[in-house]
């Protein structure tokens, strides 16, 4: 509440600063748009990267070996260490 009491007169000053700024510099203000241009064509599509989908599993393969290698070095050392042994009752629910 009291940071949203703060804002309001911080973004009021900033936008009063800004069009005094473009007044004395004789700027205009641009906005960008995602799809087209100002003259209303339209911009071109955006480049693809080749083989996209086979550089996502490169990434995600070895990544899922190396953390579940990792996994299994962690919870035989807490194993070995005697640090979390599981108990062989919660195995039997017969």
């Amino acid at each position: 509440m009291i940071a949203s009491r703060l804002a309001f007169p911080l973004n009021v000053a900033l936008q009063q600063f800004v069009q005094q700024t473009a007044r004395n510099n004789n700027m205009v203000r641009r906005q960008m748009s995602g799809i087209h241009f100002r003259s209303g064509a339209f911009k071109p599509k955006p480049a693809e990267m080749p083989f996209g989908l086979f550089a996502i599993l490169c990434a995600v393969i070895p990544g899922l070996f190396v953390g579940a290698t990792i996994s299994k070095n962690v919870a035989n050392f807490l194993e070995e260490n005697d640090l979390f042994v599981p108990s062989d009752d919660d195995d039997d629910e017969d």
